[in-house]
């Protein structure tokens, strides 16, 4: 089972759009998929029109597996299931740091399910913390949406020098350009200075800024769903299939 974490240190960068969209399209794809939102906004379960499961509290989701195996939620989906995040969530921080093992609680979680999934996608609170390091940990692929600004320029910067700080592999991080408006001299030209930096850390896959995507909040599903045919839809795509490439390779 491969672990691939959706995830960016800055809000509002496309990070849940591209998990949901990834999700839909592994599982189209026949790849037995499970979506699994570890941030407690819920927005990866409310995309897919799914309620939390009251009972999968922050401690249970690391030493219950019993009762996490059985918040998970069919989609309307073939081969994609979502375990939807719930308020609790909130409080990973404190109770991960509280436990002192070996193994990340996080990874002995997901363990429990590995014969269920071929892929589980995480769909990652916007933040450097606790969780993050589990998150870091664990996963085989982090998938990284950067809208091509100076903000998002620097904040990759500061994500790239904690993983060098803690030893962590870099290779893990795949990026690639989030909302990107070429018409945007600025767009294009933090785009050309990004990949001459980073060179192969970032896919060649980029998602345009798109009105389809904005409205995944109200259509409640993924943009592959809602506009198949769209720009953005063809973009997710082959995210995907550039992903997958990197990922099943290893």
């Amino acid at each position: 089972m491969k672990v691939i974490a959706c995830y960016s240190n800055k809000g509002g960068v496309g990070k849940t759009a591209t998990a949901v969209n990834l999700a839909y399209a592994l599982s189209s794809a026949g790849v037995r998929t499970l979506l699994c939102d570890l941030d407690p906004q819920g927005a990866a379960g409310f995309y897919y029109r799914l309620k939390p499961s009251k009972s999968l509290s922050n401690s249970r989701f690391f030493d219950d597996a019993r009762r996490l195996s059985n918040a998970i939620r069919a989609s309307d989906f073939a081969n994609l299931d979502i375990l939807p995040a719930n308020k609790s969530y909130r409080e990973f921080d404190v109770l991960l740091s509280q436990i002192s093992t070996a193994r990340s609680p996080l990874g002995r979680a997901l363990a429990g399910i590995e014969f269920d999934y071929e892929v589980v996608v995480l769909d990652c609170p916007p933040n450097l913390s606790v969780l993050s390091e589990h998150i870091f940990q664990t996963a085989n692929a982090i998938v990284v949406p950067v809208i091509p600004t100076t903000l998002s320029q620097r904040t990759l910067r500061q994500l790239v020098k904690y993983f060098k700080s803690n030893d962590l592999s870099v290779e893990k991080l795949h990026c690639f350009f989030s909302m990107v408006q070429v018409s945007k001299t600025l767009h294009r030209d933090t785009m050309e200075q990004m990949r001459d930096t980073y060179g192969q850390r970032f896919l060649t896959a980029q998602i345009p800024f798109a009105t389809d995507v904005e409205r995944m909040g109200l259509n409640r599903a993924p943009v592959m769903v809602s506009a198949r045919n769209s720009p953005a839809s063809r973009a997710y795509l082959a995210l995907c299939e550039e992903v997958v490439s990197r990922v099943f390779k290893t």
